[in-house]
């Protein structure tokens, strides 16, 4: 087995990368040629509260991985509501009403049992304990299924939580795993915002979060168009820096101020703007500040669509997000400018 210890997934994408091109084995699968590690990798995160990506190269959608990890933890798996930050996402719907593997849904609803409150009990009663698993491998549904059935199975199985010295740390077990899109993607997103949740409801700090991932690979065709990254992966000889938390551009902000933030997480699922003083800070001065930015880009036919939405990332207060979404924003105003200037009208 393969150990990846990086700081963040902002670290951890150039390694992985530079991995794969350096030792992966051509592969042909369902969805196309893969370039695949021949064993196991283990990522081991030491500040996964650090989960943004800045990379230009890889463009990832910050809104997306933001607002689809408060749909998880909210226990969603309607297709309607994160649609709204992705549009290509309803394609891995079976009916295009609900997802079947969505992971939110089943820590919280399909074994019939709120898996989070389980855990957060469990390690409360007895802090020891190594009895605290989130199952999302559903094998009455999942194990049965041929190749041809759901369109989205859990790649992500299991969640183990275990705490060490006041830490909370968190192991991820992953049957496939495409490092661009999922591992150093949204995975690192969506399952250290549940970690970090965690660890607030038990009051301790969120530790190392260790993701196994059991197929470790990359499609061919996007693998070379983030094949430069791999410049950037560690070397003891680099002089030059380019992780903005390592330089203090930025640092991440905690998702969990108040007790009541479940409750909080709920309203502003169900009507962000039902947001009010009393509402967590998190809700109220990221979250917020974020959706209404997103809207006013999808503002299409507005011609002040890109300076409403920075208008309303001024006031975003988790510096990290802010700065992946106005880079975002600053490539898609440019790519619209070019078409302007090619004839193209996006205003009629």
């Amino acid at each position: 087995m393969k150990i990846l210890r990086v700081r963040n997934v902002h670290e951890a994408l150039p390694d992985g990368i530079e991995l794969l091109l350096r030792d992966g084995i051509t592969r042909h699968s369902r969805a196309g040629v893969t370039l695949e590690y021949p064993e196991p990798v283990t990522t081991v995160y030491e500040c996964p509260y650090e989960r943004v990506l800045f990379w230009q190269q890889r463009d990832a959608n910050p809104y997306f991985h933001f607002f689809e990890s408060l749909w998880m933890l909210a226990g969603r798996n309607d297709v309607e509501w994160i649609s709204k930050f992705n549009k290509k996402f309803p394609e891995f719907s079976d009916d295009g009403i609900i997802f079947h593997g969505a992971y939110g849904f089943r820590w919280r609803q399909t074994f019939e049992m709120d898996q989070i409150w389980h855990v957060i009990r469990l390690l409360s009663d007895n802090p020891a304990t190594r009895r605290a698993v989130i199952q999302m491998w559903d094998a009455n549904q999942d194990l049965q299924t041929t190749e041809s059935g759901y369109k989205d199975l859990p790649c992500n199985t299991q969640i183990y939580f275990i705490l060490r010295a006041d830490e909370l740390d968190m192991t991820v077990t992953n049957r496939s795993n495409d490092i661009i899109w999922g591992a150093y993607g949204s995975n690192a997103v969506h399952f250290s915002m549940l970690h970090e949740y965690i660890a607030c409801m038990l009051q301790v700090r969120p530790g190392k979060y260790y993701q196994i991932s059991n197929n470790f690979h990359a499609y061919k065709d996007v693998l070379e168009k983030n094949a430069s990254l791999s410049d950037n992966a560690r070397d003891p000889y680099r002089t030059i820096i380019n992780n903005p938390y390592i330089t203090g551009d930025v640092r991440a902000f905690p998702i969990l101020n108040t007790r009541h933030w479940e409750s909080d997480l709920i309203k502003f699922m169900d009507n962000p703007d039902d947001c009010d003083s009393e509402t967590d800070a998190f809700f109220l001065t990221v979250a917020l500040p974020l959706y209404h930015s997103y809207l006013c880009y999808k503002e299409k036919r507005n011609k002040s669509r890109f300076e409403n939405a920075y208008t309303h990332l001024s006031i975003c207060c988790a510096s990290d997000w802010k700065l992946a979404a106005t880079e975002w924003l600053q490539r898609r105003e440019i790519e619209a400018n070019r078409a302007m200037d090619d004839g193209v009208n996006y205003y009629e």
